[in-house]
């Protein structure tokens, strides 16, 4: 696990430098949902002749047993978050950066080493064709705003409540 929290960790820092702070359309799509402070803190950056590489630890991975169709290829995502910054390969919806935040509130309470267990462990413990529990919890709530963009809900309190039923 250290090695994806390291992985982590400096994609993390590779990315934000570049990376710049939500602009006033982003902030004002998600602000119901997101605590300021996360929205403050948040970075987003959109590549645009490269892709986030697969990390290089996969081969571990593999030789610990994982199944390659069941690790997440980089290369296809929409976009990944490193602890507060999402790098994205196409343009930001309002619902893509809905569900990236999702993420960064789920390092900010779970912290990056806790992210980064629950990240590999969510695919040791779901069938191939489902998401991991991270990216389930992402998915539900982005869902929910999708439906109803004005009917606000707090985000921090859905992945707090989460991590107190033990479904990370």
């Amino acid at each position: 696990m250290r090695q994806v929290a390291a992985y982590i960790s400096l994609q993390h820092q590779t990315y934000r430098r570049r990376a710049m702070p939500l602009d006033r359309n982003q902030k004002e799509a998600v602000e119901r949902f997101f605590p300021e402070s996360t929205l403050d803190s948040a970075r987003v950056l959109v590549l645009a002749s490269e892709r986030v590489c697969n990390p290089p630890f996969y081969g571990e991975l593999l030789r610990m047993g994982f199944d390659r169709a069941i690790l997440p290829d980089f290369t296809d995502m929409a976009a990944i978050t490193f602890v507060d910054t999402v790098v994205s390969h196409v343009s930001f919806t309002d619902r893509l950066l809905f569900h990236e935040l999702v993420h960064v509130v789920q390092y900010q309470k779970l912290g990056l080493e806790g992210f980064a267990v629950r990240y590999v462990n969510g695919f040791q413990v779901v069938p191939l064709y489902a998401p991991s529990p991270l990216e389930m919890n992402a998915h539900e709530l982005d869902a929910r705003f999708a439906a109803a963009p004005t009917r606000a809900f707090s985000v921090a309190d859905e992945v707090q409540a989460w991590i107190d039923a033990n479904k990370f």
